[in-house]
């Protein structure tokens, strides 16, 4: 093949091509810029940190056999100790359910529940399902909680409280991280990884 045919046949096949490309490209579904995530907000924030510790004590709870649901270590024995009184897992538990509810009624409107009056929660409140639904109830109200603030009214007191809205929010999660660190030690007292700890070095 002559050079001056061979650059005739190469420029046919690169316009070939080059018009190829530009039908497909006008057939193919137009790319958009992946889309930027929603700009945070005080209750976004406030909600991600309410679901953060409400799995961790979620799971801990669930980790725990029915049968050892009134575990305390002072049934351990253990010389030195100074667990005289303290509360069982299901009271630890009962009880972060029960101070949700103190911290985060206030600032949702809702009703406390029947028959909670202190930080132990009811005391008709016995097995674990029903701990468990108490439990979860109360998360559902902290939800709700950090739904309903804004930068405007974060800082305002809300009625039977003497502390601003985030305060009583930001506190419910910080709360329930302290008790659910002494759930963790009652697992592990009971030979229970905790699951948060699984699939880890543990």
């Amino acid at each position: 093949m002559k050079p001056i045919q061979m650059t005739l046949l190469l420029s046919i096949l690169a316009c070939t091509a080059a018009a190829f490309a530009q039908g497909s490209a006008s057939t193919a579904p137009q790319s958009t810029q992946p889309s930027q995530q929603a700009s945070p907000t005080v209750a976004s924030t406030v909600d991600r940190e309410v679901s953060m510790i409400e799995k961790q004590v979620v799971d801990a709870a669930e980790a725990m056999p029915e049968e050892k649901f009134n575990f305390s270590p002072e049934s351990l024995n253990i010389p030195g100790d100074d667990y005289k009184a303290v509360r069982t897992f299901a009271l630890q538990v009962k009880h972060i359910a029960a101070s949700n509810y103190f911290l985060w009624s206030p600032i949702t409107g809702d009703k406390l529940p029947e028959g909670l009056k202190d930080g132990n929660g009811p005391a008709d409140i016995k097995t674990k399902a029903e701990i468990m639904k108490f439990l979860k109830d109360s998360f559902a109200v902290g939800h709700k909680a950090a739904a309903s603030l804004t930068s405007q009214n974060m800082l305002e007191i809300p009625e039977h409280s003497k502390s601003p809205r985030l305060y009583l929010a930001t506190f419910g999660v910080a709360h329930a991280f302290d008790h659910y660190g002494q759930m963790v030690e009652y697992l592990r007292m009971n030979g229970i990884i905790p699951p948060a700890s699984r699939g880890s070095s543990n």
